[in-house]
């Protein structure tokens, strides 16, 4: 606590803090220092993230070649059979004649299921099976290669119940399984269709069940095949036969059948409805005949590389009007004082200013987008004279001067150069030749061969690493990059100013006290005084 003013009637605490206000000017310029380049650093790392950004869209859009493989695909019957292009970089046409879709196999009860409640625990007698305490099934299915795959699921009777049973032999296996309440009768059916073979070629069943010590599928009443046949029983539980004495089967077990079909004269077979033969996607959905004919999707194509023009010229934009935004050196920071007296809006404006121009004339990042003009613009070697640089396929840097160096479309010539040969374009931003062998036998990109989009990507990677050193990321510490350091040392500064102020202010207090008491001193003696000539 500090009075003064007793003795003099000064409002010394006014004139201390009036003291301190231009002692505090050197801090204050420290504090405005320390924040303009953290608006700095924030800005350097705003660009990074941009031209980050901008390099992934670049190795996920016009670098990868499958952005050129969108074809067309017309079909004369399209009831037949849907085709698509999974890889081809040619066009492609034929004939489709299908004769056999693959089905899969199933199995069905032979009779009704001695049962009440699906939900009911199977242990129970009077609502579910009577099986109880831990059993285990083993269920063969065929899989996507054909062959049979064993699966085991278990289970206890006396806290499970047939839905929970079906629900396991649902996740676990290769079988879909239900229990119909209508008929009292449960289905089971492969995942996958096809006709299985053995090892040796031979047909086997494609779906096989191996019973549990319960006898689960026994009294579901299932086959342990769905190659077995099941014999037809009347009312009485009596085998049928019919006139000439011959067993009469039923129809509740069904084998699974490969697709058959003839393509452009060749006649094969495939265990799904859904293959892929010579990078062409077939889906197969009735029996007939289609014919089919692809053309390059030049509307698809022609998005993508849009989309990579509109993105670059983002990019650029962004990076021009940074380096070229007008520094404002009159509105400095504001200090904690000055933002006091101020309102919301007169301190938006103000910050609107002192941070404007944060990176003009930033040497890297002019660097960075000339560099990115010259890539563009220079031919890429070894390519084709005719496509080998971007005004080839229609694509021009604008005329006008204060555009500094956006990309123009033409799209007429764009869309006919993709029509003619996408490959060539897909090989004009993304070609990747072989590193170069320098004199002190070090490898080094081959820059001149490499694509337009490689390029780019190898610009921004030593761009973003020079911003990077001056203003690191978001989880580097201070010391590890330029502006860091800097403002580690600010930081320094401003420790030891503080310290100096609070000395200061000490002896500004010190020398008003002693002023206080010199003058308290001297009234107590006029006091004296006058009271001598009373």
């Amino acid at each position: 606590m500090r009075i003064g003013g007793l003795a003099s009637g000064m409002d010394i605490e006014k004139m201390v803090g009036d003291l301190m206000k231009a002692e505090r000017m050197k801090v204050d310029k420290l504090h405005q220092r320390k924040q303009f380049l953290e608006w700095q650093r924030d800005d350097y790392r705003s660009m990074n993230s941009s031209m980050l950004k901008f390099r992934d869209e670049l190795f996920n859009g016009v670098m990868m070649q499958k952005s050129y493989l969108q074809k067309k695909v017309d079909l004369s019957d399209e009831s037949v059979a849907s085709v698509r292009n999974d890889g081809s970089t040619t066009d492609f046409s034929g004939e489709l004649n299908v004769t056999q879709l693959a089905t899969a196999a199933r199995m069905m009860s032979s009779g009704k299921v001695n049962i009440k409640g699906p939900d009911a625990k199977l242990s129970d007698a009077t609502q579910s099976l009577g099986i109880t305490g831990d059993q285990e099934i083993k269920i063969k299915a065929i899989n996507k290669d054909g062959v049979l795959e064993e699966k085991t699921v278990t289970f206890n009777g006396d806290t499970d119940s047939l839905n929970d049973v079906m629900k396991k032999i649902n996740e676990q296996t290769g079988v879909t399984m239900f229990y119909d309440s209508h008929t009292g009768k449960v289905s089971m059916t492969a995942k996958n269709t096809g006709d299985a073979k053995d090892e040796n070629g031979n047909d086997v069943a494609e779906i096989e069940l191996i019973d549990s010590i319960g006898n689960l599928f026994t009294k579901l009443n299932l086959s342990s095949k769905n190659t077995d046949k099941v014999q037809a029983k009347d009312d009485k539980g009596e085998l049928i036969f019919d006139t000439g004495n011959n067993p009469v089967y039923l129809d509740n077990n069904q084998v699974g059948s490969n697709s058959k079909f003839t393509l452009n004269g060749l006649e094969t077979e495939r265990s799904s409805n859904t293959f892929t033969i010579g990078d062409v996607q077939y889906s197969l959905k009735a029996v007939g005949k289609t014919n089919f004919t692809s053309t390059t999707d030049v509307d698809n194509v022609y998005d993508k590389i849009k989309s990579f023009v509109d993105q670059y010229n983002e990019l650029i934009a962004k990076v021009n009007g940074e380096t070229d935004e007008k520094r404002y050196r009159s509105y400095q920071p504001l200090t904690k004082e000055q933002r006091e007296a101020m309102s919301d809006k007169e301190v938006e404006l103000w910050e609107e200013k002192a941070r404007s121009g944060t990176l003009r004339g930033d040497s890297v990042l002019r660097s960075g987008v000339n560099k990115m003009r010259f890539d563009l613009s220079t031919p890429v070697k070894d390519l084709p004279p005719e496509l080998n640089q971007l005004s080839d396929i229609g694509i021009t840097t604008s005329e006008n001067y204060l555009d500094k160096g956006k990309l123009v479309i033409k799209e007429d010539k764009l869309k006919e150069a993709i029509a003619k040969d996408p490959n060539a374009i897909y090989k004009l931003f993304a070609n990747d030749p072989k590193p170069i062998t320098d004199g002190s036998g070090k490898e080094k990109p081959n820059v001149e061969e490499m694509g337009l989009a490689r390029r780019l990507r190898e610009t921004l990677k030593g761009t973003m690493e020079l911003v990077e050193k001056k203003a690191g990321k978001a989880f580097s510490v201070g010391n590890e990059y330029a502006l860091g350091r800097t403002l580690n040392n600010l930081d320094d500064q401003i420790t030891r100013f503080e310290r100096k102020l609070i000395q200061t202010e000490d002896r500004y207090w010190r020398q008003f006290t002693a002023m206080e008491k010199a003058i308290q001193r001297s009234n107590e003696q006029s006091m004296s005084l006058m009271s001598y000539f009373q």
